[in-house]
């Protein structure tokens, strides 16, 4: 069966979900949704998602929102397909666990601010608060020294392998590059990098990327 994935394929969040589906071999079909023109709000949409926000998938009779809930669903959905991106026993789920947590509350959040300011409101024609990106920009520099030290005694973010912890960092990082220009956040810092690169290649987040074009 067809996933239905609402969304923008160029916004952070329905690419943290279609770049899971691709990893795990899940045929999907994107229905897009013009965040620009607002369609999101629209009470057709808010049925579906109530706080106006993508993506949200549908499984046949199943509905999901929130996309760190939706690739975790389908990470544990086909466990057993494709690359295991959960952890295998309680501790390696636990790590991933932490290390998603940290990407939801320390780093989303001023990725975000640094993105809306930067590119999204000068996009719309309008004037972003260029001192809150830089300050945001300052606490990010933080948060990825975090990971400079984890990344300094591991190969990824939760241990030995590719998991959920470092594919939902895949669209911000992504976008602070191409899109804020942002990209020494990332080269200066050995390890940080190194994952980067690692992580940047793998053949689902290729494959999105040339979806996105």
């Amino acid at each position: 069966m067809v996933v239905k994935v609402y969304g923008s394929i160029r916004a952070a969040c329905p690419q943290r979900v279609l770049v899971c589906l691709i990893e795990k071999g899940i045929e999907f079909e994107v229905v897009h949704v013009d965040l620009d023109k607002g369609e999101q709000k629209q009470p057709q949409f808010l049925l579906l998602q109530p706080f106006g926000q993508v993506p949200v998938v549908e499984d046949g009779d199943f509905r999901l929102f929130e996309s760190r809930a939706i690739v975790r669903y389908y990470a544990a959905k086909y466990a057993d397909q494709g690359p295991d991106l959960l952890g295998t026993t309680l501790e390696e789920k636990a790590l991933v666990d932490q290390w998603l947590e940290v990407e939801a509350h320390n780093f989303n959040d001023l990725c975000f601010n640094i993105m809306f300011n930067l590119v999204i409101l000068p996009r719309m024609g309008k004037t972003g608060d260029i001192a809150l990106a830089h300050i945001c920009e300052q606490k990010l520099e933080k948060v990825l020294d975090v990971y400079e030290t984890r990344l300094s005694k591991s190969t990824y973010l939760a241990g030995d392998k590719f998991t959920l912890a470092d594919l939902t960092l895949l669209p911000g990082i992504e976008h602070l590059i191409e899109g804020a220009k942002l990209g020494h956040l990332i080269s200066d810092r050995k390890y940080v990098n190194a994952w980067w690169k690692k992580i940047s290649s793998r053949p689902s987040w290729k494959k999105l990327k040339e979806l996105v074009k």
